[in-house]
């Protein structure tokens, strides 16, 4: 009966120990049901992680060795039409300052988005720094890096969360009280998913 429970007690840790959001390339009608009732209202704000770095891929590069490669560009290009399919009239588009994330944004919307010094520092203060520039009722879209999408999610309560992918989007829904939920993660390859669901049609 011991080695049962100390099972039980191991499987359930090892649960905990790699909790991540949920994913919503494959989740439920609820959740996907869920971030279009928010997003509809303005309430999003969403961590796009940028596209693959120049200076740790062998693929060809845009330009300089901070920036992003050609096959991200792509990349990013295709994650910003599924943003645009959501629909971007009331969400506000802000960067980090370095080039592989200017660059992202660009290729996602086809326009520089203001930059942010704090989108590129982040560390123990990003949860509130991103629930103070939510404007209300407008949904916002931060293109950022690997290390703070990591800082937010430990912040949300997933310690152990996978490391963000490349052109990788966290969603959140932050409330007129200030209250933050995460609502998942959405990789590259998902948003076709996503944009299937015919509630958004």
């Amino acid at each position: 009966m011991s080695v049962l429970l100390t099972v039980a007690a191991l499987v359930a840790g090892f649960v905990v120990w790699h909790r991540s959001p949920v994913n919503l390339g494959n989740a439920n009608a609820q959740a996907r049901a869920e971030l279009l009732r928010h997003w509809r209202a303005g309430d999003v704000v969403v961590l796009v992680r940028h596209a693959e770095r120049c200076d740790r891929s062998s693929n060809p590069c845009l330009g300089p060795a901070d920036g992003i490669t050609e096959l991200g560009s792509q990349s990013a290009a295709s994650v910003g039409q599924g943003f645009m399919r959501l629909g971007m009239a009331q969400a506000d588009v802000f960067t980090s300052p370095v080039t592989r994330t200017q660059q992202t944004a660009h290729y996602m919307f086809g326009k520089e988005a203001v930059t942010q010094a704090w989108l590129a520092s982040c560390g123990d203060t990003l949860r509130d720094d991103v629930i103070a520039h939510k404007v209300a009722h407008r949904n916002t879209v931060l293109v950022t890096h690997s290390g703070c999408i990591s800082d937010f999610e430990v912040q949300t309560g997933f310690k152990h969360a996978a490391t963000a992918e490349y052109s990788s989007s966290l969603f959140a829904s932050i409330g007129s009280d200030g209250q933050l939920q995460v609502l998942g993660v959405l990789n590259d390859a998902d948003w076709r998913s996503l944009l299937n669901d015919k509630s958004l049609k």
